[in-house]
């Protein structure tokens, strides 16, 4: 039988989600828990590998069993042996060719800033902080020309392994809720590091320091030497991935802002 499953998690005490052989991962304590009420090894796969300090609401992954439990044994059985930091949203019987990451159609990822002069004690590793005064509206139309299917050059890691560089955006939004300025981004697939160095091209432009026209510009130039920094890992969330309907996966919706870091102010306007 094979089993997909959502899961959430805090990344902050990890080296990503791939097991490693002398640093802490997320998938590797989701084996050993797995295997816990499995009876047996269990090794899965993910719909996409989030690198150290990056979090998630909306992972997906698989694993193969010959164990039989209820969909609420394999869910309160594992989370018990989980740290706190790491819990299953859900499980869900599939067919025995689905693969979490190669019938995914789609993944969001969403972007925490938090824009005030003073950091947030609470917020600490959740967020990225932004000192000086951002332009929501501005930045949101500057990264328009990046929606579509580009070559992401400009926005990829010099150690990204992907053969081809191209990717299809499918939305990118930038809106204010009070201190925060929230980034929304989907697309078919993302090049390492891609979200984040989008994201720190873009406070430059939400800043001051660049026109609203660079982010055209670096896309068109495919130089990442000339992008921006690496925005830090601690603002990054997985929040979902998408599936065909007849893989018959859970579509769950991310939580709101408030349940990750507090309530925030009315909101302010919006991209």
């Amino acid at each position: 039988m094979r089993l997909a499953v959502g899961i959430e998690y805090a990344g902050t005490r990890y080296a990503g989600w791939q097991r490693q052989d002398h640093a802490p991962s997320v998938q590797a304590e989701v084996e050993r828990a797995l295997a816990k009420v499995a009876d047996h090894p269990v090794t899965v796969s993910c719909a996409g590998r989030t690198d150290t300090g990056v979090h998630a609401l909306g992972q997906v992954i698989h694993f193969d069993t010959g164990a039989e439990r209820p969909e609420r044994g394999w869910l309160l059985g594992t989370n018990v042996h989980l740290p706190s930091d790491i819990a299953l949203s859900w499980v869900a019987p599939v067919s025995g060719d689905f693969h979490a990451r190669y019938w995914a159609q789609a993944r969001s990822y969403r972007y925490l800033v938090l824009n005030r002069p003073t950091r947030s004690p609470l917020a600490a590793d959740r967020v990225c902080q932004w000192r000086t005064p951002l332009d929501a509206p501005r930045m949101h139309a500057a990264l328009q020309p990046l929606v579509g299917e580009h070559d992401f050059s400009a926005f990829r890691a010099a150690e990204c392994q992907a053969q081809l560089p191209v990717r299809r955006v499918a939305r990118i939004a930038v809106r204010r809720e009070g201190d925060l300025v929230v980034f929304e981004i989907t697309a078919n697939a993302f090049l390492h590091h891609m979200v984040r160095n989008i994201v720190g091209s873009a406070l430059k432009v939400g800043g001051g320091e660049r026109d609203a026209a660079w982010l055209a510009a670096l896309l068109a130039g495919r130089e990442r030497r000339v992008a921006g920094p690496t925005a830090p890992p601690g603002g990054l969330y997985l929040t979902a991935v998408e599936y065909p309907a007849a893989a018959g996966i859970p579509q769950r919706a991310g939580y709101g802002l408030s349940a990750i870091i507090g309530p925030s102010s009315r909101p302010e306007g919006s991209g």
